[in-house]
């Protein structure tokens, strides 16, 4: 073996490679180094020379190599001689489809996002992470990029349906941000029919010459098969949904009961009547509550059920938690965060037996204001399980058949609901935003379809059980940071200056304000809130106002919360369903025990990942709602509803329908016989010639034409214009030149 020269020694991380590796190799830093100095790209073999690389690690330097392209770091060119990125002025990011063939790259340094032209499109698919460089500025002024290498390909398996034309058989994916077509290898379709959804492995990836190309390794089924929306949403948007076998052997080798030596260090709260009061359908209960009068105010107990006990970081129930970083709950199915001997069972504060459990055990005053608390680890004992429907019941009627058959749990459901006022009022002097919108729930029918959309009217048990828990997430967020324990916060950011301004301009139309100046506070948006309340035309200026926020992530960070008016505020309170609040549980234990937590990963990239998440959990629900509302309107094509516009476009307007609470689009060549011109700040469509106007929130009659179920489209054309009173509260309109 030769004697390694002097450059190699030269290297500053040696160290650190000998401390990690038996063998060491040139650090990543070195060779980056190296590569600079020589002022120009070297071939692989230079390289080894340079750096008297052994022949028994070449292999083993040919993977740094690799995984430095992968990275980022360097290129090879097309003489495969190996360049430093940054001499070459390329930018990496990732590629993002759109549906209409062209697309973007999202760079990873936060700098402008950059088009791609449908030919560069061509030879990659969305996801994809990819070099580029500027080739130039499109014609709205966007920087424009070409495609120099693709680093890393995202689409192993996609989920479609199998098409056939003259012979030649072909996936079109349900993610319509992959918008080619992907050939399937002769003979590898599987056995599926024409028409059929299938999951399709690519064997060769696009490149500027040549589609993509794969192999059909399943077949879900037919298109209109109960349940193939979920079947559809999974794969697509590539939830997590059968746990590996370490995570299922893990749960299911956990005792089902609380045993003695769970005991350990904790408060026995069992005399404690705390209850849980959720949903009809809901299974898994993270919190139970109890409330008692105290001298000054209120002593409040929330307790949360103590997942940290049974996923120890990083351990096989842990790296799962992480990868599905929440619970995704579709119309009828949950896919759960941890299984269910954990999320129904041991983690649940199922009624009538031992749980252990987080305790937050505070002390509010009597207006309002959270006082001492303190958390600790402890056994509690659920007295009841009940649902928001009964409490109201209980609450409105206290000496009726329901109150009578729970008189032992009334008088702390009552007190439960002093607090509330309390809060309530508190919540208004901290001037939290409180947006009026109306959920809905979906009613099937035996077959797995919609019969019926209907609302859910929120009663003041769901809200009584938000303050509660809202009071336990500021005082966790509150204990972390007067600990200087680092955390995942959950941040919410007021509106972009862009956003302020575009919203102060539509609001001064209406002869409204924001006030707060360059900085408005929640408490600026709750007085307007509290002005436009009882307007007709409350509903749109709402909208806008909401639209004008940011939205909601997790950070280490902590920059308050926006909307609900907090300086710190984190997520506590749902550890069964949400990675942030198990994260937020250890953290807590640690400080207890006058120790620091350090999870698996870093703290930053936590927060990115459970954003994602969260992100990719509205995508996937959205997608299935969306689905199973185009299969309920078929059987309304023709009919007449009446709706508000909820979105206005370049491309037309949405309508979202009164009694159905499904939405659809009118296409801008609907409106009339005009040239209509988009004006974003105004959230207004406007005819050149005629000066008709379409806004944000304008009532509407519309026909249902067309139900398109591959894109999840409604379609409905103009019937007429409702006009109400609410035309009286809009500005007017200045007439059109020549209009009389």
């Amino acid at each position: 073996m030769k004697k390694k020269n002097n450059l190699r020694l030269q290297d500053p991380f040696l160290e650190r490679e000998r401390e990690q590796y038996e063998h060491p190799l040139p650090s990543r830093e070195f060779i980056l180094q190296i590569l600079t100095e020589q002022g120009a790209p070297l071939s692989e073999d230079e390289l080894l020379d340079m750096l008297n690389i052994e022949r028994e690690e070449e292999d083993l330097f040919s993977r740094r190599l690799r995984a430095m392209e992968r990275d980022g770091q360097i290129m090879r060119n097309r003489k495969r001689a190996i360049c430093v990125m940054d001499k070459l002025d390329l930018i990496k990011g990732k590629v993002q489809g759109h549906p209409d063939g062209f697309g973007f790259l999202v760079p990873e340094d936060g700098s402008p996002d950059m088009f791609l032209s449908e030919k560069e499109m061509h030879q990659v698919l969305h996801g994809d992470v990819v070099m580029v460089r500027q080739s130039g500025v499109d014609r709205r002024g966007r920087p424009e990029a070409k495609i120099v290498e693709v680093l890393e390909r995202a689409n192993n398996k996609v989920v479609g349906r199998l098409y056939e034309e003259h012979g030649i058989q072909f996936v079109v994916a349900e993610n319509r941000r992959i918008t080619q077509d992907i050939l399937v290898t002769p003979g590898e379709s599987g056995g599926a029919k024409t028409g059929q959804v299938v999951i399709l492995e690519i064997l060769k990836h696009p490149d500027k010459h040549a589609q993509p190309i794969g192999r059909i390794v399943q077949v879900l089924g037919n298109y209109a098969d109960p349940g193939m929306e979920i079947e559809i949403a999974l794969r697509k948007h590539d939830l997590p949904y059968e746990f590996p076998r370490d995570a299922e052997r893990q749960a299911k080798a956990i005792p089902p009961v609380v045993s003695e030596q769970d005991w350990a260090g904790r408060e026995d709260i069992r005399h404690l009547p705390l209850v849980t009061i959720d949903g009809e359908t809901a299974r898994d209960f993270d919190d139970a509550v109890y409330c008692e009068p105290v001298k000054g105010g209120y002593r409040l107990v929330v307790a949360i059920a103590d997942v940290s006990h049974y996923v120890q970081t990083n351990d096989a129930l842990d790296r799962e938690a992480i990868s599905r970083g929440n619970s995704v709950y579709f119309p009828r199915r949950v896919i759960p965060m941890l299984p269910e001997e954990l999320s129904n069972g041991l983690c649940s504060l199922n009624p009538k037996v031992d749980r252990l459990c987080m305790v937050c055990d505070m002390q509010i005053s009597s207006k309002g204001d959270i006082g001492k608390y303190r958390f600790y680890p402890s056994v509690m004992y659920s007295h009841a399980r009940l649902t928001y429907n009964q409490v109201a019941e209980i609450l409105g009627e206290p000496d009726g058949k329901l109150a009578e058959s729970n008189s032992p749990i009334v008088p702390h459901l009552q007190h439960l609901h002093e607090l509330y006022q309390k809060l309530l009022k508190a919540r208004e002097k901290r001037g939290a935003i409180d947006f009026e919108t109306v959920e809905t729930q979906m009613i099937f029918t035996d077959q797995g379809k919609i019969s019926r959309i209907v609302p859910v009217v929120r009663n003041d048990a769901h809200k009584l059980i938000e303050e509660c828990m809202l009071a336990a997430n500021v005082c966790a967020a509150g204990y972390l940071q007067e600990h200087h324990h680092p955390v995942l916060y959950r941040i919410h950011q007021g509106p972009t200056p862009e956003k302020l301004e575009a919203l102060r301009e539509f609001m001064k139309e209406f002869g409204l304000g924001l006030t707060g100046d360059d900085e408005p506070q929640a408490a600026d948006y709750s007085k307007l809130l509290k002005r436009i309340k009882g307007r007709p035309d409350a509903g749109l200026l709402q909208t806008v106002m909401l639209r004008s926020l940011r939205q909601a992530k997790y950070e280490p960070e902590n920059i308050g919360h926006f909307g609900l008016g907090y300086d710190a505020y984190t997520h506590f309170t749902s550890p069964i369903r949400r990675y942030p609040d198990l994260l937020v549980h250890r953290a807590i234990k640690a400080v207890l025990q006058g120790k620091q937590y350090k999870p698996a990963q870093k703290w930053a990239e936590l927060g990115i990942h459970c954003s994602m998440t969260e992100r990719r959990a509205d995508d996937a629900t959205r997608d299935v709602e969306a689905w199973l509302k185009c299969f309920y309107m078929r059987d309304h094509l023709g009919s007449v509803f009446t709706g508000s516009v909820s979105s206005v476009t370049s491309f037309g307007m949405f309508v979202s329908l009164d009694d159905l609470y499904v939405e659809g689009l009118v296409h801008i060549s609907e409106l009339g016989k005009d040239y209509f011109h988009f004006d974003a700040a105004k959230h207004h469509l406007l005819g050149e010639r005629t000066g008709q106007s379409y806004r944000l929130g304008d009532r509407v009659q519309v026909r249902v034409v067309k139900v398109d179920m591959e894109s999840t489209k409604i379609d409905f054309v103009l019937h007429s214009v409702v006009e109400e009173s609410e035309a009286e509260a809009k500005p007017k309109k200045k007439s059109a030149k020549g209009r009389k």
